[in-house]
């Protein structure tokens, strides 16, 4: 057997950063949450449609300076993600005035562990108090226990709790809120 030397990764010495998204990248978004819960939780693909209606809902309703997506990169190499978006009425799609959502938290397995969700978390906070909102929502599951981890570390408390079956499988939604003032 002939062995290959592996080519060093020409990203591996660059810095970590956080920045806006690029062609290609809400498409990443779409497929690595679609296949990272499947294989982590078994989220079934009404999971992956729900996430490309959040990116198509962040393109067709983007308000520059209340509204922001951050992608967690090395070099190329795409890490994680994250969107801030103005929180709407479920029922009547209005815009909650003074709330902003979280959105769309990802980390890719081999990133976590870096620093990088505590900083997507912490860069939502800081851009929506610069933007003038008054708190932060989100929606999560209980069994996203690193998740969870990071926001309660933010300062984000669990307001709502309740069992429900969503994406193919029996799951605990969860509300969590951030007072920014």
């Amino acid at each position: 057997m002939i062995r290959i030397p592996a080519r060093p990764d020409p990203d591996a010495a660059a810095p970590l950063e956080l920045r806006a998204p690029q062609p290609g990248d809400l498409g990443w978004i779409v497929e690595r949450h679609g296949a990272t819960y499947a294989a982590e939780l078994g989220l079934d693909q009404r999971f992956e449609a729900l996430v490309a209606r959040i990116c198509a809902d962040f393109v067709d309703r983007f308000q520059p300076g209340r509204e922001a997506c951050w992608i967690a990169a090395r070099g190329a190499e795409r890490l994680g993600s994250v969107m801030l978006v103005q929180a709407r009425d479920e029922a009547t799609d209005a815009p909650r005035p003074g709330v902003a959502k979280l959105r769309l938290l990802l980390l890719e397995p081999h990133a976590r562990g870096l620093g990088l969700g505590k900083r997507l978390v912490r860069q939502c906070s800081d851009f929506a108090r610069q933007a003038g909102y008054e708190r932060i929502v989100l929606w999560t599951q209980s069994g996203l226990t690193s998740a969870r981890a990071i926001y309660a570390a933010e300062g984000y408390r669990l307001v709502h709790s309740a069992p429900g079956h969503g994406f193919g499988i029996d799951v605990v939604n969860e509300t969590w809120e951030l007072a920014l003032r």
